[in-house]
């Protein structure tokens, strides 16, 4: 029961980022909210690793490196996002990760999809139609869904291209070792970006911080410490199929704390996106255990 009770704990704090997100941007830009809470972030989890050296082979942290630039971009694009679509239309066409490394997977033959795959994209992609033509929300920037959208699914393909990167080095180092090089090179990334920009990177309202902190502390500490705890009790396939939960969850708090409405077309088209996802991953994770080792 405890096992159970930290997993739904792990999810319900990753599903708060969008929320802290929507706060942050309330006096702070998009470029300085990713990168103070990837410099935040940074500090608090790489610092560990860096008072206790790991060794990472100098090719593999050439590969962490560029990793932690997609983490960056992955970021960038998300928070920025939010600017021009609502906090629920953002979070679940970032959550569509899965499809676009399975596209990549169909296109390279590595991690090649099941035959299945292709439906359950159509039924995902009927349900991003009904959501981003559904949304209602009002966001500090009207007119401009569209960028919106492809922020956010561009979102979706930096943190999948950081999967694909770290995945294979995960063989060979452990999740310390990536989180030592990764969020640094993130960081850094973000921070040259916000200084290339000339945007604002401080003296922004007690409010916007608060949101940036909590974003760091909340969903990253918390929530994904959680979810590696989670592994310790349950399959990968199971807390991976549990984590795509995430974008329900981000539409009740957003609800509640951002006050904002769910139209009938954002209910189904969410419903239908989801599930084709928790198939997608619960099918593939399944061949994957039936598989001989």
């Amino acid at each position: 029961m405890t096992a159970i009770v930290v997993l739904l704990l792990a999810l319900c704090a990753v599903s708060t980022g969008g929320v802290f997100a929507r706060i942050a941007l309330d006096g702070a830009g998009p470029l300085a909210v990713a990168a103070w809470r990837l410099i935040i972030a940074s500090l608090a989890l790489a610092a560990p690793g860096m008072l206790r050296p790991v060794r990472v082979e100098p090719l593999d942290r050439a590969r962490l490196a560029v990793a932690g630039a997609a983490l960056a971009v992955h970021f960038a694009l998300w928070v920025g996002s939010i600017e021009f679509v609502s906090v629920v239309t953002s979070t679940l066409l970032v959550s569509t990760t899965p499809v676009w490394t399975g596209l990549y997977g169909a296109i390279t033959g590595v991690d090649r999809p099941r035959r299945s795959f292709w439906g359950w994209l159509s039924v995902a992609a009927v349900g991003v139609w009904l959501v981003v033509h559904s949304d209602r929300t009002l966001v500090p920037h009207p007119g401009h869904e569209a960028l919106g959208w492809l922020m956010a699914v561009g979102g979706a393909m930096a943190i999948g291209t950081y999967f694909l990167i770290v995945r294979p080095i995960r063989t060979r180092v452990d999740a310390r070792a990536v989180v030592t090089w990764t969020y640094p090179a993130a960081a850094l990334t973000m921070l040259l970006a916000l200084l290339l920009s000339r945007q604002p990177a401080w003296g922004f309202p007690r409010q916007a911080w608060l949101g940036i902190i909590g974003m760091a502390l909340i969903p990253q500490l918390l929530g994904h410490t959680g979810l590696n705890v989670s592994l310790r009790h349950f399959s990968a396939s199971t807390v991976s199929f549990a984590v795509i939960l995430e974008p329900a969850i981000t539409a009740v708090l957003a609800v509640i704390f951002l006050h904002n409405p769910l139209a009938p077309g954002q209910i189904v088209g969410g419903a239908a996106l989801i599930l084709s996802l928790a198939k997608v991953l619960h099918e593939e994770y399944g061949h994957a255990e039936e598989s001989p080792q």
